[in-house]
């Protein structure tokens, strides 16, 4: 029984004679699904693993072995028995350094790899093997934005651990020198990962060794396991408390634990994911970062090696007794909640967590036990901070957790792995001694306003009530930068505020609120960000995230609208609806500007992301309004799309939808005769029909409308300082020539 040592991208390389020739990998039909990209607590232990072994091998030259991969090589196809997951994520490992090393123009044997289980997976490794994300995106992201990823792959449990794995590697190597790893990883002399290939035939038919591969005995649990070596890291680090961890943890603990047992009417699971994020807490403050499983980890933290040790079985001891005796159900609810208060009501104690959907629950220390606590760094900060009052007794709890909920919401580009030291000692620093002096870890402009905050209740304590109803709105979530904390307007402001900025007033507050000023947001030097009509979270993008100085712009537009609209008598829709038409009708003589075509037009706000894409950065008459957050997929010309609509004629006029950069020209079509409207600085370009037949129809229309032979429909328009500002409707103008030309037969 022979078998060959090879790497994975040398498969496809035939090294000595009596090997078999490898051209393709193909994964069979009687494989399972991809499963080391699945959700979960044990799988991402795993895969995290299994990355950091891959990432030293690549990194440090240190070369490793993944041990035995069996299959059948017929006609130069591998279909492996045993060795899929393996072979999966190092196809995905080639993808991701050739694309970083911009190596994948290169003809490489790796990108031979497919799925028989799925046409989806399948078609997905083909796109994969050639698409070169931007360095700054967020990769997974990037590619469900494509135009060639489809709906359906959305679906697909292969694809989308496919997905959980790409990122999961690109977190992992985002520091790496990704050209020497390339290099190491392709070696053909001394590759950095390499494997045993057995081919199948060498070893009897392939069912049967099927069959011997998964006829293991049943292995102890993980959980008697891990309690027979803790116990022996205990006898020699802390032997004066073995006895009493082995005692409780067969006892109160167990007890404790009970109404959170799996369906086996066990708690093995559930004691060590607690378990494991106290032990996480405790690596935490010494500066490192955890990894590996849960046995060495637990030596590491509380083991003869570990100087703290018995600090930390001190610790871990006391968040388990905590819990003993207590009604953990209502620990929970009495400090968090779901849902916002009514904001006429004076219950603002409890603090808001938001992005928890479905079946989600307060109780954090459920969540834990079910493993939801550890892939998310809000809740593990949460329970933290819930221990941490707990073990100290600590005052003012409600109005600290609060603060820590806004630095939270606020911090999403600070919370990370590397950062959870520093992000630990804030918490305790908030909760335990209520200060913001020497909170450096979380989001400097979100301290910064939390300190302002406090000011301002602390003059006018009144407010806080509407100042904690302002926090709990879905989309500010803690953050007030873009509203004035001035005792004067504060309170109208945020009542206003209330009653604005809900799901069914969105369409008419984006041409309100666009009415009051331009408050867009900048995203880069071609993006702008406005506010979506369709979807209430997006306004956070441009609400918040920001310090107070960059939503200068912001701030003073929302408040000129809510303090008209707290002012006015009616509802909200009506006060909305009247502020936009008297703007429109005191700009009308001085010039539309794309401003007002925007306000007057809702076609021109349909957007679903709120962001445009302005030729050299400026906003005029030129613009692509997108539903998605890039250019590579569908957009529409927010003029062509008001002409569209107002003319009437939906069925004869091809939908404006586009691809490419905003500097394409954009045409609307008529289906009929193929006639083409653009629309540009000075008025309406078009193209005439190719067909002679349609030439006299044309001509005519063309001359009802004051079109000569250049074939522009020029629009009035007036100096309003280094910019031109139409003095007609150029929407209506090109709405009447729509309806000409489709009356016309064309």
């Amino acid at each position: 029984m022979k078998s060959y040592v090879t790497s994975y991208n040398a498969l496809f390389t035939r090294h000595a004679p009596d090997a078999p020739a490898v051209e393709r990998i193909e994964i069979p039909l009687i494989q399972r699904d991809y499963a080391q990209g699945r959700e979960g607590d044990a799988v991402a232990r795993i895969r995290a693993n299994f990355l950091d072994v891959l990432h030293e091998a690549v990194t440090t030259g240190t070369p490793i072995s993944l041990d035995f991969i069996y299959g059948d090589v017929e006609k130069g196809t591998l279909r492996p028995l045993d060795g899929q997951q393996r072979l999966t994520t190092l196809f995905l490992l080639h993808w991701y350094l050739g694309w970083r090393a911009d190596r994948l123009d290169q003809e490489q044997g790796w990108k031979r790899f497919s799925y028989a289980t799925r046409a989806s997976a399948r078609l997905f490794c083909e796109r994969l093997s050639g698409c070169k994300p931007p360095a700054d995106m967020k990769v997974h992201a990037w590619i469900k934005d494509q135009h060639w990823f489809l709906h359906t792959w959305q679906h697909d449990p292969t694809i989308q651990s496919m997905l959980v794995m790409i990122e999961a590697i690109h977190k992992r190597f985002a520091d790496a020198d990704c050209a020497t790893a390339w290099k190491r990883l392709v070696d053909t002399e001394a590759p950095a990962i390499s494997f045993h290939l057995l081919p199948i035939e060498q070893m009897g038919l392939s069912e049967d060794l099927y069959i011997k591969m998964n006829s293991r005995g049943k292995p102890l649990t993980p959980f008697e396991n891990f309690k027979a070596r803790f116990e022996q890291v205990l006898e020699i680090s802390c032997p004066d408390r073995v006895e009493e961890f082995a005692q409780k943890v067969d006892g109160a603990w167990a007890d404790m634990l009970w109404p959170y047992r799996g369906s086996h009417d066990i708690v093995d699971d559930e004691f060590l994911r607690y378990f494991q994020f106290v032990t996480d807490v405790c690596e935490w403050p010494d500066g490192r970062l955890t990894s590996g499983t849960i046995a060495p980890l637990a030596e590491r933290v509380y083991g003869p090696g570990n100087k703290k040790a018995a600090a930390h079985l001190d610790f871990l001891v006391r968040c388990f007794d905590t819990w003993v005796n207590a009604d953990i159900p209502s620990v929970f609810s009495e400090s968090f909640t779901l849902k916002p208060a009514p904001i006429d009501s004076d219950e603002t104690g409890k603090v808001v967590l938001f992005g928890l959907q479905g079946s989600a629950t307060v109780n954090l220390f459920a969540a834990c036990c079910l493993g939801q606590v550890r892939s998310s760094w809000p809740r593990t900060l949460f329970l933290y901070a819930v221990l941490i009052h707990r073990l100290h007794g600590t005052d003012e709890f409600s109005r600290r957790l609060r603060v820590l909920r806004n630095l939270v919401e606020a911090s999403s580009s600070e919370l990370r792995s590397e950062r959870m030291p520093a992000l630990l000692a804030d918490v305790r620093r908030l909760i335990v001694e209520g200060t913001l002096d020497g909170i450096s870890a979380f989001n400097q402009a979100q301290v910064a306003d939390e300190r302002l905050k406090a000011e301002m209740i602390t003059k006018a304590p009144t407010l806080a009530r509407h100042l904690f109803h302002l926090e709990d709105h879905p989309v500010l979530r803690g953050s007030l930068a873009a509203f004035e904390l001035d005792n004067e307007v504060f309170e109208r402001r945020a009542r206003a505020f209330h009653e604005v900025f809900t799901s069914e007033n969105l369409p008419l507050l984006t041409g309100a609120l666009l009415a009051a000023g331009d408050y867009s947001r900048s995203r880069n030097r071609r993006f702008f960000q406005f506010g979506s009509g369709s979807n209430l979270l997006q306004w956070r993008e441009i609400l918040a995230g920001a310090s107070r100085a960059h939503l200068a712009g912001v701030r003073e537009v929302l408040g000129r609208l809510l303090d008209d609209i707290a002012k006015r008598e009616g509802d909200a829709r009506s006060a909305l609806e009247s502020f936009t038409n008297r703007w429109l009708e005191a700009t009308n003589e001085d010039g539309r500007d794309w401003r007002w075509y925007f306000v007057k037009y809702p076609e021109m706000r349909a957007g679903l992301s709120g962001i445009y894409a302005a030729v050299n950065g400026v906003m005029g008459y030129s613009v692509c309004m997108l539903d998605k957050s890039q250019m590579n997929s569908w957009y529409r010309d927010p003029y062509l799309s008001a002409i569209q609509r107002e003319a009437g004629v939906l069925s004869a006029v091809d939908e404006p939808w586009f691809t490419g950069y905003e500097t394409a020209p954009r045409w609307m079509r008529l289906k009929r005769s193929g006639t083409e409207i653009q629309c540009v600085r000075g008025g309406l370009l078009l193209c005439a029909p190719t067909a002679e037949r349609h030439a006299e129809t044309f001509s005519r229309v063309c001359a009802a409308h004051g079109i000569g032979p250049d074939l522009l429909l020029k629009v009035p328009q007036v100096d309003v300082g280094k910019h031109q500002f139409d003095t007609e409707d150029r929407v209506r103008l090109g709405a009447a020539l729509v309806r000409d030309l489709a009356s016309a037969g064309l």
